[in-house]
């Protein structure tokens, strides 16, 4: 799988939002919907890249971060080579599944390599700037949320089909969480809000809605994963000063989920194939992301796979919707889980 190029930006500059589309017009939404039914068949390796996908994106900002800790440290990107070289390869291992599941059980001793060779060059060098400081917090943070993925990963080889019940309270939170996570990450070149009269040009904002007849809802784990990606995409092609939503229903006759954003949207035309394997809209191909256009992909295949339904709706300059519907899971698939944290 060949890795995406990772370039230092300016001081305090999110190094995953170079290159953003213009802002759009703000124009009332009348989208065409379009339900998307097939797409080709994937590969052996292709479907382990889609199985992973969380975890590459992890990958990629880790080794970008670890960039920017290079520059600090002595002005050489390179400097934490080991460290990189292990990023990369675990990244072109993603086409092989087992491999990919063992690495995944050696997490621990993956982040160990890490914090030890940054130890040892740091010393006696402790560069005591805000730019350090930052960039370890935010390596910290990948890093617990590598550790998460992989736990996550594990346990859906060890039962890719059931469904877990979650706390909807606890699901909204870990979403809010992940907005935080990429404002910290973008070292102050946006913020994300919740008050829309708080909202400047700089600003996101976001509109997290979650209801079910109770205060839990059944889902498969890996769309969890899928709800974070799609609302990593919308922002991602989505300007400062956006709007971005998301929403959960379910009730007994099953799942609605959409994500909407007011990003540049998708051409008429690319509607249909922008789901298909590693590719993305013509609009958009110079927006420097640290994905690999797997995203839509894996949220429609896992839709599929668990007998549910998907639409794109979308209009350029005015932004995009994606809807799915799940079928209410069986009882015998049921699987209670504690709260997520």
């Amino acid at each position: 799988m060949p890795l995406p190029e990772c370039k230092l930006a300016p001081r305090r500059q999110n190094l995953s939002d170079m290159n953003l589309p213009p802002e759009p017009k703000r124009q009332p939404r009348s989208f065409r919907q379009v339900e998307i039914t097939a797409i080709p068949p994937l590969g052996k390796g292709e479907q382990s890249i889609i199985d992973f996908h969380s975890v590459i994106n992890v990958l990629n900002v880790l080794r970008c971060e670890l960039m920017v800790i290079g520059d600090l440290l002595a002005g050489n990107v390179d400097l934490l080579k080991s460290s990189l070289t292990a990023c990369e390869e675990q990244l072109r291992m993603m086409s092989d599944h087992n491999a990919t599941l063992r690495n995944a059980t050696m997490v621990d001793d993956f982040e160990k390599q890490l914090i030890d060779e940054i130890t040892l060059h740091r010393t006696g060098t402790r560069p005591d700037t805000v730019e350090f400081a930052e960039s370890m917090s935010n390596l910290q943070s990948v890093l617990t949320i590598m550790k998460l993925r992989a736990r996550e990963i594990l346990a859906r080889s060890a039962a890719p089909d059931r469904w877990e019940r979650l706390n909807i309270d606890d699901l909204a939170e870990s979403l809010r969480q992940f907005f935080v996570a990429v404002a910290k990450n973008s070292k102050g070149r946006f913020r994300v809000l919740e008050n829309a009269a708080l909202q400047t040009p700089k600003d996101y904002y976001i509109d997290l809605k979650f209801e079910t007849a109770g205060r839990s809802a059944y889902l498969p784990p890996v769309f969890v994963d899928v709800m974070r990606d799609l609302i990593a995409n919308a922002r991602k092609y989505t300007p400062p000063g956006g709007d971005i939503t998301a929403a959960l229903y379910q009730d007994d006759t099953g799942t609605q989920f959409v994500v909407k954003d007011t990003g540049c949207g998708i051409p008429p035309d690319e509607i249909e194939s922008v789901v298909h394997y590693g590719r993305r809209a013509s609009n958009v191909a110079s927006v420097r992301t640290l994905g690999g256009g797997f995203g839509l992909t894996k949220a429609f295949l896992v839709t599929k796979q668990f007998g549910g339904r998907f639409w794109i709706s979308s209009e350029l300059g005015q932004g995009t919707d994606i809807r799915i519907w799940l079928p209410p899971v069986s009882p015998d698939l049921r699987e209670t889980q504690p709260p997520m944290g």
